[in-house]
Parts: structure tokens; C-alpha cells; sequence
């Protein structure tokens, strides 16, 4: 199934007519590869890291957000595609709608594919089909390597921090800086407007 197509599973989810969400409609690749991590207050805390891989954001959700420690192992679950211009959505999901809660964009910006096979660079969208991947991240509170592998046998994947100048095993971004990149409100502060 072509990637786009993949926007009919988050369409059928969705009333962007009461969720103020978009719909992704009439966007192309846009330029440059794209990652952000958005806040997700839903039924449960987590973070959905997002990655741009042609005309959609592949999505994982990851509950207890990324670590910039290697020795932690992040459990990350894929969700639904999701569409490009939901890169810079943050918002309240009315009660009675799927994810409903409050999202906010945690961190933003573009990642380069570092994800090798004998020596040659692997397409990013064979690389996400194959099961394991290697970025790094040029973003406002994450930079450097990050590998997403799949479980064998299972749906669950690890996200992992590589040991390079980006780690940090003081440093925990996910706790101590909850508020929006781009707007500077935290989840909490959306859920009481």
C-alpha cells in the first residue's frame, strides 16, 4: 500500500470538524525530512515520535518518551500514519473523540537517515518496511543518533539513544521540559483553557 493511502486509517479515525485536527489534504513531500515529538496527554501520558518519510509522518507511540540515555530502552508502539501538516498541530481532542486529550509539540526538526547496509545507505521507507532504522536528529531538545528497532516476532519496537555527543544520563528532557516548543504551554496549561 502506497504511504498515502495509509491517511485513509487516520481519516476514518478522526472528526477534524470537532477535533480541530487536520486532514492532510492536498500536501505533497515538502521539503527535507522532517521528525517531531508531540506530547500526548490522552488516556495515558506518552510522546508520539514522528518521522517524515515521503508525503506522511510515520508514527510511534512511546510512553515514556525518548531518553538521551543509551543504556535505556524505549518501548515504542506504530500508530497510524499520520499527515504532514500534523508536525505543528497542538490542540484539545474533545472527550468523545479517538486520542482525546491534549497534544503539544514537544520537540521539532529535521533528522538525517544514517541507517546502513554493508556499507550503503538504506532508503529511509525500506528502512521503517525493514524494521530498524538509524537517525539522527537535529532537533531543539534532542540531537544526535537514534536507532527505532522492531521486536523480532513482535509489533513493539525499541527506541534507543547511541552514545555520541547528544547523550546525556542526567538529563531527562521527558520530565523536566514538558512544555510546547512552539508555544511554550505545557499540556496541563491547554487542558485548563
Amino acid at each position: 500500500m502506497a504511504r498515502s493511502d495509509r491517511l485513509a486509517e487516520y481519516r476514518s479515525k478522526r472528526d477534524p470538524s470537532r477535533s480541530g485536527e487536520p486532514v492532510g489534504r492536498g500536501l505533497g513531500a515538502g521539503d527535507g525530512d522532517r521528525f517531531v515529538i508531540q506530547r500526548h496527554d490522552a488516556s495515558t501520558l506518552h510522546f508520539d515520535f514522528r518521522l517524515q518519510v515521503g508525503d506522511v509522518l510515520v508514527s510511534w507511540a512511546v510512553p515514556k518518551g525518548p531518553s538521551l540515555d543509551p543504556a535505556d530502552k524505549r518501548l515504542a508502539t506504530p500508530t497510524e500514519d499520520h499527515p504532514l501538516d500534523y508536525a505543528e498541530f497542538e490542540g484539545r481532542i474533545p472527550e468523545d473523540e479517538y486520542g482525546a486529550g491534549t497534544v503539544v509539540v514537544w520537540d521539532t526538526g529535521t533528522y538525517r537517515n544514517l541507517t546502513e547496509r554493508r556499507g550503503e545507505q538504506v532508503p529511509i521507507a525500506e528502512a521503517v518496511d525493514g524494521g530498524h532504522l538509524l537517525v539522527w536528529l537535529d532537533g531543539r531538545k534532542l540531537t544526535g543518533a537514534f536507532a527505532l528497532t522492531r521486536m523480532r516476532g513482535r509489533e513493539q519496537w525499541l527506541l534507543v539513544k547511541r552514545d555520541d555527543e547528544g547523550a546525556d544520563r542526567r538529563r531527562k528532557p521527558a520530565v523536566t521540559q514538558p512544555e510546547s516548543v512552539l508555544s511554550g504551554r505545557t499540556n496541563e496549561e491547554l487542558a485548563g483553557e
